[in-house]
């Protein structure tokens, strides 16, 4: 998209100057626009260099609806609700309201792909290993087009829109938070993982969370795929124009990926395509072979060479934060899964452990009204003990006991005395889990640092 000279510069207003907020000030200012930054902290260590190069007028610590008289455009960060009172007071002054996803859409050339994934649980695996196997199809035809792997794995799509091509592909990860705000982003293929309770406190409510994750196959068309969950009753409700396929684990489906007597099947109609055995896969664990049969509908529905989806398929070892293997120390095996930030995340890291488990909850000050029960309810059999911490301690505490789960400790905020005390509880042949079911602001930057910390301290055991 290119932006058309005007007589005066049109003004946008960026809300929030975290990752999203920076990269949207580089593409507005690059498109022409006059930038102004803003966010409810005054002072943002970092920001002035990363804005290097960028002319903005700093507007940090003040109340947005102050900054609204001659705005254009609104940028808002995914954590700020589209129904905060400023943003609907600039609504009602004509100015227009996106957020980030929805810009970065706009300014890709128009003949890219937009291979979406959306879900509770699971996305950042199945974005990244979903890249991969773009990546791996781009080098195999060797026709110059790039993969680019963006959204909220970490990368803005703004930080990299300017740079696509006709034929590129973006491969996404759009949460929930990012999609309330979109308005003409489209996906030419979407796939829904499941969901499951999170967020319901920046929300409100699990119908608007549901509404929200839905959006991403609101603008599909005919020519679109939309991939679904098919043993997730929720995604399954899902409505779009979108051609659909369906993916399994426990039954076959019509169309779409599933498995059979050990080996994943892709089926178009009356065709079956054998993929590789579901043991052969990089990545353990029950959920992530349905993150695997989801990436399967997606690269084969878009025309990946199969040679380059069971090649990246056998090869991708997962994620850093996302069951990630730290270190083996007097027979303990060490787990990050600072990823796991909602109970059901670390449901299913827990049903993917091989061993009894250590498990460390909680590290986190922030309260996103989970239920914790369920964690409990999987634990049993399978978790030795707990240990836990941060504001949501009391919460975890009360879940525990009505689950009748007694073998839970509570620790200061210190963390290394958290794994320390996992460290102490944990038998030779067990693993110590960090999958906290709980968002980390308020004790860390965010799950990265929380996880490379954890990282930093069983290294140094």
């Amino acid at each position: 998209m290119v932006c058309e000279a005007n007589e005066k510069k049109k003004t946008a207003l960026i809300v929030g100057m975290a990752k999203s907020g920076i990269s949207s000030a580089k593409l507005l200012y690059q498109a022409g626009y006059r930038v102004i930054i803003n966010d409810l902290k005054s002072e943002i260590p970092g920001l002035e260099e990363a804005l290097c190069g960028v002319e903005y007028e700093n507007r940090l610590g003040v109340a947005p609806e102050a900054l609204l008289e001659g705005v254009d455009l609104m940028v808002l960060s995914p954590v700020i609700p589209i129904f905060r009172p400023f943003v609907k007071q600039a609504i009602a002054q004509g100015i227009e309201v996106i957020g980030e996803i929805e810009l970065g859409w706009r300014y890709c050339d128009r003949g890219t792909r937009f291979v979406c994934i959306g879900g509770t649980n699971g996305k950042t695996t199945t974005t990244a290993l979903t890249g991969e196997i773009f990546k791996a199809d781009c080098r195999m035809r060797a026709d110059g087009s790039k993969t680019f792997v963006l959204g909220n794995i970490g990368i803005p799509i703004t930080e990299h829109a300017l740079e696509t091509r006709s034929g590129d592909t973006v491969v996404a990860e759009t949460a929930s938070l990012q999609l309330e705000s979109i308005v003409d982003f489209r996906a030419n293929a979407a796939g829904l993982l499941n969901i499951t309770e999170d967020h319901i406190n920046r929300f409100g409510s699990m119908e608007a969370y549901i509404a929200a994750k839905k959006r991403m196959f609101e603008n599909q068309t005919e020519d679109d795929i939309a991939v679904l969950n098919a043993d997730d009753p929720i995604v399954m409700t899902v409505k779009t124009r979108a051609r659909v396929l369906l993916f399994s684990r426990l039954h076959e489906v019509a169309n779409g990926a599933f498995v059979r007597d050990g080996m994943i099947i892709y089926r178009r109609g009356c065709i079956e395509v054998p993929v590789i055995k579901a043991n052969e896969l990089g990545i353990i664990g029950a959920h992530n072979l349905e993150n695997a049969l989801c990436a399967v509908c997606l690269s084969l529905g878009m025309g990946v060479n199969i040679n380059a989806l069971r090649e990246t398929l056998k090869t991708f070892s997962g994620v850093e934060h996302r069951i990630e293997f730290t270190r083996v120390l007097d027979g303990v095996t060490y787990y990050n899964d600072s990823k796991g930030t909602n109970p059901e995340s670390t449901i299913k890291a827990i049903e993917a452990m091989r061993q009894p488990a250590v498990l460390l909850l909680g590290a986190g000050n922030y309260d996103k009204q989970s239920d914790y029960r369920p964690v409990f309810r999987a634990a049993k059999g399978r978790v030795r003990a707990a240990v836990v911490n941060g504001s949501n301690t009391e919460a975890i505490m009360k879940a525990a006991v009505e689950e009748g789960f007694t073998e839970i400790v509570a620790v200061g905020d210190d963390f290394r005395e958290m794994i320390l005390t996992a460290k102490g509880l944990a038998h030779e042949g067990d693993a110590v889990l960090l999958s906290p079911a709980c968002a980390s602001w308020g004790m860390f930057t965010d799950y990265e640092e929380r996880g490379r910390i954890f990282k930093d301290i069983v290294n140094s055991l």
